[in-house]
């Protein structure tokens, strides 16, 4: 699952079916780290998203099915830490993408 970001249309979530690998893939120059709300950057290679914000992002399907299986790998990146209880917000590797040039 990946959490996308562009500045021209903010985050949202792409390959909703991969429950296996957790993303943030960042649209940005490289020596960039946008200002998200959603977001807070741990450093540059990891940043935190709300658990609760995941399954509101444009692209995330609306399907309790999905939701039981985002529940599950919620549970998952719990064992192995990935989970700050005390906010709610999951840990993610990001990557970044070169911005499309027109």
């Amino acid at each position: 699952m990946i959490v996308h970001y562009s500045s021209d249309r903010g985050l949202a979530l792409q390959e909703v079916e991969d429950f296996c690998r957790f993303k943030i893939v960042l649209g940005c120059l490289p020596d960039r780290r946008p200002q998200v709300p959603e977001l807070t950057f741990v450093d540059n290679d990891n940043a935190l998203i709300g658990i609760d914000i995941v399954p509101t992002l444009p692209g995330a399907p609306t399907d309790p099915a999905w939701r039981a299986e985002y529940d599950r790998m919620i549970s998952t990146a719990a064992r192995f830490g990935w989970i700050d209880e005390t906010s709610n917000f999951i840990r993610a590797h990001v990557e970044r993408t070169s911005p499309l040039v027109i």
